[in-house]
């Protein structure tokens, strides 16, 4: 029984609906970019969430738990445990908020800053060699495209 199905190429890629269809495409582009990455970032001696909180606090030093949480597209009890190990092995630090006492922000320590520029470095050079595999138009446009697609599907 087919059930519609679609022979496969001689590149062995289906050409059915998975093989075109834009999620497996966004999840498949991103596992294999994220794989080559994320030799890199273990080598440096990080954990994976690690370095996802670290870039988010690259970017805004300072943030509370909740906030990373969102950035770093992981649930806030993970958080929580990925920021207490990294306070053990001295990258980051919880300081109470200026304004509100019982607030809780999250800074990276001197190491932590060291280690996340170095890696922030790495991962510029990493998505440039990414881009290199397009079209100068389809890099020009990759961005933009996902940019607009992710804020599409975040409107109200």
């Amino acid at each position: 029984m087919s059930n519609g199905n679609k022979a496969k190429t001689a590149t062995g890629a289906s050409s059915g609906f998975v093989s075109s269809y834009l999620l497996y495409l966004l999840a498949a582009a991103s596992e294999a970019a994220s794989e080559q990455f994320h030799l890199r970032v273990r080598e440096m001696g990080l954990r994976i969430p690690e370095w996802r909180v670290m870039a988010c606090l690259y970017d805004q030093d300072g943030l509370m738990i909740t906030q990373l949480a969102h950035y770093a597209l992981m649930e806030q009890s993970r958080i929580t445990r990925i920021i207490d190990q990294m306070a053990t092995r001295g990258l980051v630090v919880r300081r109470n908020d200026n304004v509100d006492g019982r607030r809780v922000r999250i800074y990276l320590t001197e190491d932590g800053q060291a280690l996340s520029g170095e890696l922030v470095e790495a991962a510029k050079t990493h998505e440039r060699q990414l881009l290199k595999g397009l079209s100068t138009e389809g890099a020009k446009n990759l961005k933009p495209a996902l940019k607009a697609l992710l804020s599409s599907l975040q409107a109200p």
